[in-house]
């Protein structure tokens, strides 16, 4: 099965761009799209209900135009689900779930901590909630994965300039030490595990800078997987040469 997990910086966009056919004629088993700032009313047929794929969308209760993610898969989920039962991870349509027999696929637009203290204080409350979820999902027999914007880079490697970003949200050391507990709960990195040497390979990129034509980047776009899953693990690519967004897609391809 191969994942497409891309933060696409609004949907209806990709598709005036025509990044959307570009990623129905790749022909990803499952495409998880992050900030689509749509509802499915607002989208043109091919995009709400396209040929040869399910699709799923969720978006905030109150703010238009605003986050949002989608989950579109060839094959018909078991189960997909968009309301949770921790408060938090409800009301800004940042979480959708499905369920393909004991593997359940999270995509998340996990928010960010800029904008005052108390969206870090919320950001770091969503990431607590998510990954006591997603310990119950797996106390419960199921194997995980989950992908999205994760808006934390974890590592030093894992920006172009961390000096100069030590203090700057997406790098701050509480949001990197939740990342230390995912993996310390069991799930991997799926990027870093395969390729623990490379550098320079970044996944969002400044438009307002131009920063992509310098690779001035952050990879805070993952592939996290359950350990009993990476055996099954074939690959995992960071697609740079597609544009259309500040971030590009990652794509992950696994057996299952």
């Amino acid at each position: 099965m191969k994942i497409i997990s891309w933060n696409v910086n609004g949907l209806r966009a990709i598709h005036r761009k025509g990044n959307w056919d570009w990623l129905i004629e790749y022909s990803p088993d499952v495409f998880c799209l992050q900030e689509t700032k749509s509802r499915t009313e607002q989208l043109p047929p091919e995009v709400a209900d396209p040929l040869g794929y399910h699709g799923y969308l969720t978006w905030p209760t109150e703010k238009k135009g605003y986050s949002g993610v989608a989950i579109y898969s060839k094959k018909k989920p078991d189960i997909v689900k968009d309301v949770f039962e921790a408060d938090i991870l409800n009301g800004e349509g940042r979480l959708l779930e499905a369920h393909f027999g004991d593997v359940v696929v999270l995509n998340g637009y996990f928010p960010n901590g800029g904008g005052g203290p108390e969206r870090l204080k919320y950001k770091l409350a969503f990431y607590d909630a998510f990954l006591l979820y997603i310990e119950e999902l797996r106390a419960s027999g199921k194997s995980i994965v989950f992908c999205g914007d994760v808006n934390t880079a974890h590592e030093a490697v894992d920006l172009a300039r961390p000096k100069a970003n030590e203090k700057s949200t997406g790098f701050l050391p509480i949001e990197r030490e939740w990342i230390d507990a995912v993996i310390r709960s069991g799930y991997s990195d799926v990027w870093r595990v395969k390729n623990p040497d490379i550098k320079d390979v970044y996944t969002y990129w400044d438009m307002k800078t131009r920063a992509r034509d310098r690779n001035v980047g952050w990879r805070i776009d993952y592939f996290f997987a359950s350990t009993d899953l990476m055996p099954k693990i074939k690959d995992m690519k960071v697609l740079v040469d597609v544009l259309g967004s500040d971030h590009c897609p990652i794509e992950l391809d696994i057996k299952i």
